[in-house]
């Protein structure tokens, strides 16, 4: 589980800082994909360190604002704000969603 998370957070970085041209297509709207790849790493995290979530949402969180950042300085790319609002919200869904599953685990169920 956790080469799986630190796996796609490396490819979503390669993709969001990259050219345009390595940046998968889903045929959705690019808010939902950012949001929807956050999720999804945030629950991976969340599964892998269930017991360290302050530090998986600071990873979360801090990886989507660096994220951000780094556009600024690629070339023919662009930091938002509401991107990176949509990535820390797609983070905190999926890192809620790992804690949910956790506790399900824990109790038997």
């Amino acid at each position: 589980m956790r080469g799986a998370a630190w796996a796609l957070l490396a490819a979503v970085f390669v993709a969001t800082i990259g050219p345009m041209q390595l940046r998968p297509v889903t045929g959705h709207s690019a808010g939902l994909e950012r949001l929807l790849a956050f999720a999804v790493i945030g629950g991976l995290f969340g599964l892998a360190y269930p017991k360290r979530w302050a530090l998986v949402l600071a990873l979360v969180l801090g990886s989507a604002a660096v994220f951000e950042l780094m556009q600024e300085l690629a070339p023919g790319r662009h930091g938002r704000f509401a991107d990176f609002a949509v990535k820390a919200a797609g983070g905190f869904i999926g890192l809620v969603a790992a804690g949910i599953v956790n506790r399900l685990w824990a109790s038997g169920e």
